[in-house]
């Protein structure tokens, strides 16, 4: 979904992440993106795996540029995006900071409760 000013903002219940060169973008609250605990705590995974962890203005051509793009929400938790509009994202598979993102959440999620 596209804010009113055409930028990404975020999915109908999901937050957008992207990963470019080695960082991680995400649209800021202010955009649109959904502010919550599923979010915050990928955007502090995103930090502990090393990564730079940025909000950002995304267009439609940011994503389709990306490296790898995922979404998250409480009931998805971490979901690989291969294509949007039709156009391959990436490989066209998930990749490895998706995988590694998606494998330390679901970790935190057991181990923690998501007390966090």
């Amino acid at each position: 979904m596209l804010n009113d000013q055409g930028y990404v903002a975020e999915c109908t219940a999901d937050n957008v992440f992207i990963v470019r060169k080695g960082v991680l973008l995400t649209p800021s609250a202010t955009q649109g993106a959904l502010q919550g605990i599923t979010r915050g705590t990928v955007l502090d995974i995103g930090r502990e795996l090393g990564g730079l962890v940025t909000e950002a203005e995304l267009t439609r051509y940011d994503i389709w540029c990306a490296d790898e793009c995922f979404l998250t929400g409480t009931g998805a938790e971490v979901i690989p995006v291969v294509k949007l509009d039709g156009r391959v994202i990436g490989h066209g598979k998930p990749g490895p900071f998706t995988q590694r993102v998606g494998e330390a959440f679901r970790i935190r999620a057991r181990t923690e409760g998501m007390r966090i």
